[in-house]
């Protein structure tokens, strides 16, 4: 039979690390993190940025939809949010970004626990629906105001370090450092800033699963009659999902907004990025925080890969590259969700029950 790494104390069930093989992996992924700006090429280095703003955003999702089981299709409007707001206080306001960013996140928030108010008593495919209304609603209203937001023409999205001075100038994280041999780069401090926030948005979400909040949202999510029964507050949990989910939606939306400089509203804001983050948790493993990382890692870096060896595969060699990485990616997720119903997490399970029962089998 499989085993575990034998507790005596409550506390250590409850650590996030709690055994040697937890503890030397998380070493092992940081060393790997660290080096990987210093070893890949640049446009490897720009796939990284966009997993980790990846690894943001499809933990968001699985705060809602992994932990408390509400179904959404509105993750783009959120994003979108996070997006524009840090454009319109960096050109309007010359905010820098370290400030911009939580302020993104707070504005995607507020709508996140408004909608999820009004959303109380749906659930399934009704709440869904509802979800996607709201990606046509942010859409309209982005557009309404081309003042802020630039209209269809999009706008620009300036990353300072500072604040802007009266000249209109101010540090730019765009300037090249040069640090003796070493050259410092907008896509590399781009890396580590948004390794920072990865990292901390994967311990924030695995803490929340593990705390009393994130207990009450899977209770509802497995059955809300019977934990309202039991006196789990189902609103509360609901909303905090809400809550939660939004502001780190509206987070990976201001970083992928830093990241391409440049923002517009159709695309990338609409349904398909919604579709793509569903994609993303549903790979990895819906309900867990290593499914949401795993998940957005292997979306975003297999996207590139499939758009270089499509033209080799007969059938979809004479669609276009971003035709045949949507096609390539589609047959991976069925093949994983029919080899495997639990995502890239069933298979680390998997894997880890056989090391931990060898020389047995199970």
């Amino acid at each position: 039979m499989p085993t575990r790494p034998l507790v005596t104390r409550y506390e250590d069930d409850l650590k996030l690390l709690p055994g040697l093989w937890h503890k030397a992996g998380a070493v092992l992924g940081l060393a790997v993190a660290l080096s990987y700006p210093w070893i890949v090429s640049t446009r490897w280095l720009t796939v990284g940025n966009l997993g980790l703003v990846a690894i943001v955003g499809a933990a968001a999702l699985m705060v809602l939809t992994g932990f408390a089981g509400q179904v959404s299709l509105g993750h783009a409007a959120f994003l979108a949010l996070g997006a524009y707001t840090v454009a319109v206080l960096g050109v309007k306001l010359g905010w820098p970004f370290w400030l911009a960013l939580p302020l993104a996140g707070g504005v995607s928030a507020f709508v996140g626990v408004v909608i999820g108010a009004f959303a109380l008593r749906l659930k399934g495919l009704y709440l869904a629906i509802v979800t996607l209304g709201l990606v046509f609603l942010t859409q309209h209203v982005l557009l309404a105001y081309p003042e802020l937001t630039g209209g269809l023409s999009g706008t620009s999205v300036p990353m300072y370090w500072w604040f802007r001075g009266e000249s209109g100038s101010a540090p730019s994280v765009g300037e090249t450092w040069m640090l003796g041999s070493v050259v410092l780069g907008f896509e590399r401090k781009l890396y580590f800033i948004f390794l920072l926030v990865a990292g901390a948005t994967v311990w924030l979400t695995k803490n929340i699963q593990r705390s009393n909040s994130g207990r009450a949202m899977m209770a509802v999510r497995d059955q809300d009659l019977a934990a309202e029964v039991l006196g789990v507050a189902i609103t509360q949990a609901k909303l905090q999902a809400f809550g939660v989910s939004s502001f780190l939606a509206g987070i990976a939306g201001a970083m992928f907004a830093f990241q391409q400089q440049y923002v517009t509203v159709e695309p990338p804001f609409d349904l398909n990025l919604s579709i793509q983050f569903i994609a993303m948790i549903v790979l990895g493993g819906v309900g867990s925080v290593f499914g949401a990382v795993s998940g957005a890692l292997a979306f975003t870096f297999l996207s590139p890969l499939a758009e270089t060896v499509g033209h080799s595969i007969p059938l979809i060699n004479q669609l276009t590259s971003a035709q045949q990485s949507t096609v390539l990616l589609s047959i991976i997720v069925v093949l994983v969700l029919v080899l495997e119903p639990m995502g890239l997490f069933g298979v680390w399970l998997r894997v880890r029950r056989y090391f931990q029962a060898w020389p047995f089998r199970y």
